[in-house]
């Protein structure tokens, strides 16, 4: 069969420029690529391939953006009709306990988490809008195809990708649907696959993009959208909290949004270098809810939507090397977050378009396949290394000392750097990965979580449901785990089984585990948030891309 497959001889297609992934980043790169082909008179031909069934499928984020990357794209945005709609009208920060909540002064607030200027949107719908333009602009858009494989020359140098065969049975057999996946060749490949892109974390490995910097960190992302009642809903309100029902320990946030047409979208964060195997991110997120403070807002209302997605923490400390011969990493593949704005996307937009100014000169110059070294030596002197850096020390700080203390420091350090440009802690190393920060279940305490109550708090299944997740069923389960040996002795057996309760979607499950533990994968229900990827004690589960148009189909998140 192996050979079989191997003969198959896949349709090829050759262009300038070939991107993966039409996020934010993606989608800025190609625009701002026709826009200089345009200035300078010149043909390019750019292909944007896109693993989710249209563009915004998989687009997950908060999302309240700072409108510099589009404002330095498209600067007559504003005078079109966009799906940003609802600019920020107040800004609130709570420190939440069991039963109440603090508000805390605005004025202790550094300049830079001031969200005035900056709107609440769907980050999907935007994407759905810059998929337009880049359209007008000659970009070809292929949603559907997921990459699934780097194509390199004798060199080593990237030359283009592969996307993943169709219709291959799930042990492996070809089907009367099959269809054999195309290669996409250019002269450069930029990677915007987002967090933990399952052919950026190649590249990175194949390169030695990571060598000499800290490791990367993750947090979890869950978020829900809600319709309430018009008297709870203030349009334009961005709410941001931190404490319960997370412990002190543990890493992580909220927040509330008010946009447009009575709705509010919900969400909840969780550092990923939590300690504890017995924590749930789903069940914590559950009991947010029901607090009185976010309760008052949500009461009476009804949800729509829900979704998960992993988020780059690492910050200035843990990007890569952004180039390698033939391509680049771009917006949450370079790992562009700004951990305490909880904001990424004006960054991912902007990383493309810097990326975007450096092939085109490269092509511009007879230049293909070779690196584009301009590129990453830029960023840290661009307005994303200036983003970052101000903020490095909040998460290795929040890491350290916990909730209160390490805020408490990390806010210190923020107000220094933007006063007097100096910093107490210097640049502070992450230390271990997310996933080497999980205890034994031996040395931690299991937790008990409520029951949902159908009303505000609700069970993973009906969640995933919400999130129009769909995969072909009779194909090859994506979810890869090397050794599974390994598996029950270490992730059953000195972790409890962890990834029950990490996953968002009830992916995984250990059954009969009173008698012979068994380790069974749903993976119809992935919703593509990579935390198995990520958190796994061993990292022994691996990611890989399902058939092309499988996952979750957000309409508005």
């Amino acid at each position: 069969m192996a050979e079989e497959q191997d003969a198959v001889e896949r349709e090829s297609m050759d262009y300038d420029v070939v991107i993966v992934g039409a996020g934010p980043a993606g989608l800025s790169a190609a625009i701002r690529l026709m826009q200089l082909a345009t200035e300078t008179g010149e043909e390019l031909s750019v292909v944007v391939l896109e693993k989710g069934s249209e563009v915004g499928a998989h687009i997950l984020s908060g999302a309240v953006i700072d409108p510099i990357g589009l404002d330095k794209l498209l600067p007559e945005w504003r005078d079109e009709d966009t799906p940003i709609k609802t600019a920020v009208t107040d800004d609130h920060f709570l420190f939440l306990g069991q039963s109440g909540g603090i508000r805390l002064p605005n004025f202790l607030m550094p300049k830079l988490m001031s969200n005035h200027g900056n709107y609440v949107v769907s980050l999907g719908n935007v994407c759905r809008w810059l998929a337009e333009k880049a359209e007008s602009l000659g970009v070809e858009i292929y949603p559907g195809f997921a990459a699934s494989e780097i194509l390199h020359d004798d060199n080593g140098a990237v030359v283009g990708v592969a996307t993943g065969d169709m219709g291959i049975g799930r042990q492996g057999e070809h089907k009367d649907s099959y269809t054999p996946g195309m290669e996409l060749r250019g002269k450069y490949v930029l990677f915007a696959e987002g967090v933990r892109g399952s052919l950026s974390k190649m590249a990175i490995a194949k390169y030695g993009l990571s060598d000499d910097r800290e490791p990367p960190k993750f947090g979890i992302g869950l978020k829900e959208i809600w319709t309430v009642p018009p008297e709870q809903h203030r349009p334009g309100l961005v709410q941001h909290s931190f404490g319960w029902p997370l412990d002190a320990k543990t890493g992580g946030g909220s927040f509330l949004y008010h946009f447009e047409d009575n709705q509010v979208a919900v969400g909840f964060v969780v550092h990923l270098n939590y300690q504890n195997p017995y924590l749930n991110p789903f069940e914590e997120f559950q009991r947010f809810k029901t607090h009185p403070t976010i309760a008052e807002t949500l009461d009476g209302g009804k949800r729509v939507a829900y979704g998960a997605r992993a988020i780059t923490e690492g910050g200035y400390q843990s990007v890569p090397k952004l180039t390698f011969p033939g391509g680049a990493l771009i917006g949450c593949s370079a790992g562009f977050v700004n951990v305490p704005r909880i904001k990424g996307s004006h960054n991912a937009m902007l990383s493309g378009m810097l990326a975007a100014e450096h092939v085109h000169e490269a092509i511009s110059a007879g230049r293909a396949h070779d690196e584009i070294a301009g590129y990453d030596d830029a960023w840290r002197t661009s307005e994303i290394g200036r983003d970052l850096w101000t903020v490095r020390n909040v998460k290795p700080l929040w890491s350290r000392f916990g909730t209160l203390l390490g805020i408490g420091l990390g806010g210190l350090d923020m107000w220094l750097q933007s006063l007097f440009g100096v910093s107490p802690f210097g640049t502070l190393p992450h230390g271990k990965t997310d996933a080497a920060s999980t205890k034994p279940a031996a040395n931690c305490r299991p937790i008990d979580y409520p029951k949902p109550d159908g009303k505000l708090s609700f069970d993973r299944l009906s969640s995933v449901f919400l999130s129009n997740t769909n995969h072909e069923e009779d194909q090859p389960v994506h979810l890869k785990v090397r050794d599974m040996e390994l598996q029950k002795a270490s992730e059953w057996e000195v972790y409890a089984g962890p990834s029950q309760r990490y996953c968002p979607a009830g992916v995984y499950e250990w059954v009969d585990q009173d008698s012979d533990p068994r380790f069974v994968i749903n993976a119809q229900n992935c919703v593509h948030c990579k935390t198995c990827d990520i958190k796994d004690p061993n990292q022994n589960i691996v990611w890989t891309v399902p058939e092309g148009a499988g996952g979750p189909n957000y309409p508005n998140m």
